[in-house]
């Protein structure tokens, strides 16, 4: 029996959180431990079973209160938690078998989000398994066609979506373009028609489903869903699950470009943001944690704000290349002409460096003197923000308090109620050198700013007015005599 006492020691405190729990601090308590269990507390396997089985076997079974279906999917695939984690699992039953996975994520709707794509994957897997090892035709009857297996549009969905991933690491696609097709999969694309087969979504579906969406959405975001489901069915065709697309909803798309500023806009907001620098945002500090995450610390107006304006007024630059700007993208070009060359990473196809104009080189030199102090002026801090490595971050916050000097100024809305926000002054930029520009021709303004003269025709010069340009039409050229 003494034999016995220290294999049922090692079994009973086997890990630090048991070893703790029953008191044990030496060998001699241990074997007293597991002593007075094991033959004190009834026969063994009752005392292992309360012991040391009670609290742990429980542990991966999912807490039943907390599981949830995934709208628009099978009740066989549910997200739940469970004692032994913080996160949310997923679980769901195809080809015969549980397959389980932990999601990451305290949070249920992208909890969700994962146990779609978890679900997809799972099926992709499964049809692909199942296609390439169907029965060749038997030699009794070698024309024989191998049926292939039925597809939902979630699994076609699934491979569509994993092509696209293959496109963005090859550099065909952004993973920001990648993201929103993901987000529209989810959101009301894959809870609609993820257990239908592709050829139940036909012309009358596409068509509740425009309608559906045209309550409250625009018609450029309308039609962007169109495009991804017509991308899941010519995926569909592609692999012989469908014979061809079916007929989609005209959408008539209407552009309603961001109203540039004029120039006494303009100054306004720069002295609003320099006036307003260091002040405390007026909605209060619970409501910007509750509704915008903002920290405390960044609740007062930055410096960078009024910097920002300027900047981009100057140099063409987009919002999203603020959060990615850095020192090392920047260099100061002193010749018959000052300004910076701005060398940036790729943004939608256009690797071209960009060059400012001069009141740019004085923002910058600015930057560069006020953190100078704090050790943030080195190559690889940004320039804006550079303290918050978070830079997605970095950017809501910039666009919160600019909102902030929009309302303050009376500015959000352009003359045609159309909402101004920090794009606005990219427009800004572009419609300035149009009007303002010496002799300047589109196609070189088109490249600087690193986008197309059709885009800049439909867009960005969409406010232009013959009565802006007045002297340019009225203008004569000067006859030379020989």
């Amino acid at each position: 029996m003494a034999d016995l006492a220290p294999v049922a020691a090692r079994a009973h405190c086997k890990g630090a959180s048991r070893f703790q729990a029953c008191g044990c601090s030496c060998g001699v308590r241990l074997y007293a431990c597991c002593m007075y269990t094991q033959f004190n507390a009834g026969t063994r396997d009752s005392a292992n079973d309360s012991v040391v089985r009670s609290p742990t076997k429980n542990r991966t079974v999912p807490i039943h209160s907390t599981i949830t279906a995934v709208p628009g999917y099978p009740s066989k695939l549910a997200v739940f938690k469970m004692p032994a984690s913080q996160f949310w699992q997923v679980r769901c039953w195809i080809a015969g078998r549980t397959h389980r996975r932990s999601t990451k994520t305290h949070h249920l709707r992208t909890a969700q989000s994962f146990a779609r794509q978890f679900y997809e994957s799972l099926l992709a897997e499964h049809f692909s398994n199942t296609t390439l090892h169907a029965p060749a035709p038997s030699a009794l009857h070698p024309i024989a066609p191998v049926c292939k297996p039925s597809q939902t549009f979630g699994a076609i969905a699934a491979q569509m979506f994993a092509n696209e991933e293959a496109r963005r690491q090859r550099g065909e696609f952004s993973l920001g373009s990648l993201q929103v097709m993901r987000n529209r999969l989810d959101a009301h694309i894959l809870p609609r028609w993820a257990k239908l087969s592709p050829s139940q979504v036909d012309y009358g579906q596409l068509l509740a489903f425009a309608q559906f969406l045209s309550t409250g959405m625009s018609t450029i975001t309308v039609s962007q869903y169109l495009v991804v489901v017509r991308k899941v069915l010519a995926h569909a065709v592609a692999i012989g699950q469908l014979t061809s697309l079916p007929s989609f909803p005209k959408i008539k798309v209407s552009t309603n470009s961001r109203g540039a500023f004029t120039p006494t806009e303009y100054w306004r907001i720069i002295r609003a943001a320099r006036k307003l620098r260091g002040k405390p945002h007026p909605s209060g500090t619970g409501t910007l944690r509750k509704t915008y995450r903002l920290r405390q610390i960044h609740q007062h107006m930055p410096p960078d704000l009024a910097w920002a304006v300027v900047f981009m007024v100057n140099s063409f630059i987009r919002p999203s290349d603020l959060k990615t700007l850095k020192h090392r993208h920047v260099e100061v070009v002193r010749g018959q002409n000052l300004y910076l060359r701005l060398t940036l990473p790729e943004t939608k196809k256009h690797d071209k460096p960009i060059v400012t104009l001069q009141p740019a080189v004085r923002v910058y030199e600015q930057i560069c003197k006020h953190y100078k102090a704090d050790g943030l002026s080195g190559a690889d801090d940004y320039l804006f923000l550079p303290a918050l490595q978070d830079r997605n971050y970095a950017a809501s916050l910039l666009s919160l308090h600019f909102n902030w000097v929009l309302d303050v100024t009376g500015l959000k809305l352009g003359p045609n109620d159309q909402p101004r926000t920090l794009y606005s002054l990219r427009h800004s930029a572009i419609t300035f050198r149009l009007l303002y520009g010496q002799g300047i021709d589109l196609l070189t303004l088109a490249r600087n700013a690193r986008t197309s003269v059709e885009v800049i025709n439909n867009h960005y010069a969409s406010t232009v007015t013959g009565e802006q340009n007045i002297g340019l039409l009225q203008s004569r050229r000067i006859r030379t005599t020989s």
